[in-house]
């Protein structure tokens, strides 16, 4: 990277910190902190959860299989879209109905605490893993293009992390992530065209690519393994407690609906302008041999990117995978807070919470760097994110979802439905191994999701048969109307939002103006992102 690029990372970086803390004054109570206030504007909270669920892994492990496959990892994502626009209609408002803080609270309204407990426990044990596996590709990313160590790398986006989330809370973390998502959109959409001239042109990619490279499915990605992946997401997405914070932040449940259908009608569409570069790539130089493919995008990048431009790309990549992180850290701090220490310590004030809230965000944010720091003792990243996702994912997360719609299940049930699916997922994939039986990627994804749906489905069947008169009531909370707090906090997250993008719009611009070469492209997105500010701008004074 030149001098540029670098004044473009850490301008970027001044940018979040200053945003997240422009909202230090919103989170006064708990609600505020880990909610919002419960009126975050839907489109805010979708776009939110669109950065949540991204990561660096999107360019390094699916820009690899793009590179190496083709159209394949796109279609992989395309099962993103399909669990998002699920998620909308069918899971999100049956989240926001139970007027809950946290996906803990309603496991304890509903099923007691006992079960919550439980649940409570495995959930941050995992989310440290999570966690920690969302640190370490963008340490690995700022080592590779930086030349900063390793370890260095997680200390420093961690402990800047935990600052700006501890800080602003919720309304923190949504609003940066709109910026994220405007300037990362604003860097992939700049150069998927200048790729395209790096090759002659759309028509002379077209011409050179391998034969089968546009086949929807290809090698171990099978179409076994895109339908288990498919109803793996759509549980992940659907009942991750990060991800339903989403649901239950905006203030009713037909905006919870709306979050889940920006998800997934942004899902349609970014697949394939994520796996552009890395398909250009393999044009431009078909050379890259295993585990080399992973830095197809960032060479891609490397290759047509002006100078600063390049910063901007991997500012965007570094932060919007922070966004993950900070989710993360934001809902764990929520459920220690909400649903052990308020318990331990029912008499505790409300200021007392809020200092115990952000002494605990900084806790789960130092344990997910030991976590990162520890990643390569674990087999690598791949190693860990798999594992993680295929041992704990739908067993979770799936009974709570079920449980939305079903008056049958009750804490017995769902626990044991939890824990015997992961002792199942555990048993395939530690101890039959060594027996000389394992399970390749697919099997193992659907073995995954088939367990606990299958104990699920019984449990239903056998009560129905037996117990048809014991039901456990569902919860629901009455309509609120929205606090004037809570719009006024909702004009100034537009207000920083409309400023960040007029000043995100005008430094692209200037970045195009300096290009040696091309400026057309990176002038003109630079003047789009910057009428989106100002729009915004405007619209936020009006509705003050």
């Amino acid at each position: 990277m030149g001098t540029l690029d670098y004044v473009t990372i850490l301008l970027f970086a001044a940018g979040v910190m200053l945003a997240g803390v422009s909202f230090s004054s919103t989170g006064k109570n708990m609600k505020s902190f880990f909610a919002g206030g419960g009126n975050v504007p839907w489109w805010i909270s979708g776009l939110s959860l669109f950065m949540g669920f991204f990561s660096a892994g999107t360019f390094v492990v699916w820009g690899s299989i793009a590179y190496s496959h083709g159209w394949v990892s796109v279609t992989i994502q395309l099962t993103m879209a399909a669990a998002g626009l699920a998620v909308g209609f069918f899971i999100a408002p049956r989240w926001n109905r139970t007027g809950c803080l946290t996906a803990a609270e309603y496991i304890t309204r509903r099923f007691g605490v006992s079960t919550q407990k439980m649940y409570t426990y495995l959930f941050l044990f995992i989310s440290l893993f999570t966690t920690g596996a969302f640190l370490y590709p963008i340490a690995k990313i700022i080592e590779v293009t930086a030349d900063i160590p390793l370890n260095t790398s997680i200390l420093l986006l961690g402990a800047f992390s935990i600052l700006y989330v501890t800080i602003g809370g919720l309304r923190a973390v949504v609003v940066t992530d709109v910026l994220q998502f405007l300037i990362l959109f604003a860097a992939v959409i700049i150069v998927i065209p200048l790729s395209l001239m790096k090759v002659g042109g759309t028509e002379a990619f077209l011409a050179k690519v391998p034969e089968g490279f546009f086949q929807t499915v290809s090698g171990d990605y099978t179409w076994v393994f895109i339908i288990a992946f498919m109803f793996y997401n759509l549980f992940f997405l659907g009942g991750n407690w990060a991800y339903v914070q989403r649901y239950t932040s905006v203030s009713t449940p037909r905006n919870a609906r709306k979050v889940g259908l920006l998800f997934g009608i942004l899902y349609l569409v970014s697949p394939i302008l994520w796996m552009l570069p890395p398909m250009i790539y393999r044009v431009y130089n078909p050379g890259l041999e295993g585990l080399e493919a992973e830095n197809a995008y960032l060479l891609m990048c490397k290759e047509a990117m002006p100078s600063g431009l390049l910063g901007l790309m991997l500012g965007g990549m570094i932060f919007a995978t922070a966004s993950s992180l900070n989710a993360t850290l934001n809902i764990s701090a929520g459920v220690f807070t909400n649903d052990i220490f308020k318990r331990l310590s029912p008499s505790t004030s409300e200021k007392g919470l809020m200092q115990i809230a952000r002494w605990s965000t900084i806790g789960f944010g130092v344990l997910a760097i030991v976590v990162a720091l520890l990643i390569p003792l674990m087999g690598g990243i791949v190693n860990v994110v798999i594992s993680v996702a295929a041992l704990t994912g739908v067993p979770l997360y799936l009974p709570l979802i079920w449980s939305l719609f079903s008056r049958n299940l009750n804490g017995r049930v769902i626990l044991t439905t939890t824990v015997a699916s992961l002792a199942i997922n555990a048993l395939f994939k530690f101890v039959t191994p060594l027996m000389d039986f394992s399970l390749d990627r697919a099997e193992e994804m659907l073995v995954g999701v088939l367990v606990p749906a299958l104990l699920l489905t019984g449990y239903e069947i056998y009560h129905r048969i037996r117990r048809p008169g014991e039901q456990v009531p569902m919860i629901e909370k009455a309509p609120a109307a929205v606090e004037e707090e809570g719009a006024a906090n909702n004009r100034f997250s537009v207000m920083v939002i409309g400023i960040g993008a007029i000043l995100a719009g005008l430094f692209i611009a200037v970045l195009g103006a300096l290009a040696n070469e091309h400026k057309m492209i990176p002038l003109g997105m630079g003047l789009l992102l910057l009428a989106i500010g100002i729009t915004a701008y405007l619209y936020s004074k009006k509705k003050s």
